[in-house]
């Protein structure tokens, strides 16, 4: 099974730096349909993507600049979009104009079909793979999972923590591992992400009770503050008034009971919040099954199951 990674991983590669200087490189590239990337600096009034390929002109036709785009399914935004970005794409071909000026036709659209047959259509639920924030919604996180092919994280199946927005977790741009949860008739692709995050007892066992460590507020009930101690992690604490959601804190950690799955927390104190990014550290897995988040004898049982 060939593999089709998120645009942009191969741009700066020394092979495609290689083809990209060279003519006579890029039209063998265009005979072997070597898959290439270089960056769209221009989307023209007819939404046509215009690309920098050094010595020769790059073209990609609006109706070759995505799947969807000539039937309808994908709105030209996903062209416009990709302007100062790289893209992938295939050489269809070469014109000259009058003046001798060369220019590259190309297909983006050829590039993300074989994604999907070659590589997307024959993974299995729960199979491990690259994906690239693309666009973070209230609703979920779009991810490019292979030469620009989009699929929804849900924000739900981000973390077992529940968060406000993706964008507490992601930044546009970011590489990371999901995991494919299916793709339904209309090619619609569907991912998780806290499956990859840890269990509850793996998370648990970084702390201690009698620690005093750092959190963020991420729900304030009546009866108490869950406060989020890692990604898949929250403890409660008392109610105190005036803290918000978002706020930094550090808590005392009072007690930890794996056959409760609770966390008992004091609040120490709670600050403005400020900005953080994420750096995850994904298990060397390609594939689950079945994932259990709760600890052997718990009251209750919380899992995944793939396939």
């Amino acid at each position: 099974m060939q593999k089709y990674l998120p645009e942009g991983i191969g741009f700066l590669t020394a092979e495609n730096k290689r083809i990209l200087s060279n003519f006579h490189l890029l039209r063998e590239a265009f005979y072997n349909e070597t898959v290439l990337e270089a960056r769209a600096v221009l989307c023209d009034r007819a939404h046509n993507l215009h690309v920098d390929l050094g010595e020769v002109r790059g073209f990609i036709p609006r109706e070759e600049c995505a799947l969807g785009i000539s039937e309808g399914t994908v709105r030209d935004i996903a062209v416009i979009s990709r302007v100062n970005k790289p893209v992938s794409f295939k050489i269809l071909g070469f014109q000259d104009d009058e003046n001798g000026a060369r220019t590259a036709i190309l297909s983006r659209r050829a590039v993300q079909a074989d994604c999907r047959t070659q590589y997307l259509e024959k993974l299995r639920a729960g199979d491990v793979i690259d994906a690239c924030v693309t666009r973070l919604e209230p609703f979920g996180a779009f991810c490019d999972v292979g030469a620009g092919v989009p699929a929804l994280l849900p924000i739900d199946s981000i973390s077992v923590s529940r968060i406000p927005h993706p964008r507490v977790r992601f930044t546009v741009g970011q590489q990371i591992r999901a995991i494919l949860k299916g793709i339904d008739a209309n090619g619609r692709i569907t991912l998780s992400h806290k499956e990859l995050l840890g269990t509850w007892e793996e998370n648990a066992a970084r702390f201690r009770a009698g620690e005093t460590v750092p959190g963020v507020v991420r729900s304030i009930e009546k009866y108490g503050i869950f406060v989020e101690l890692a990604p898949n992690l929250a403890g409660l604490a008392e109610y105190t008034p005036g803290v918000q959601e978002g706020d930094c804190a550090s808590v005392y950690i009072k007690s930890i009971n794996p056959e409760r799955m609770k966390i008992k927390l004091i609040l120490v104190d709670h600050f403005p919040p400020t900005e953080t990014k994420f750096c995850y550290t994904y298990p060397d897995t390609e594939h689950i099954d079945v994932w259990k988040y709760s600890p052997e004898g718990a009251a209750k049982c919380i899992e995944t199951v793939f396939s």
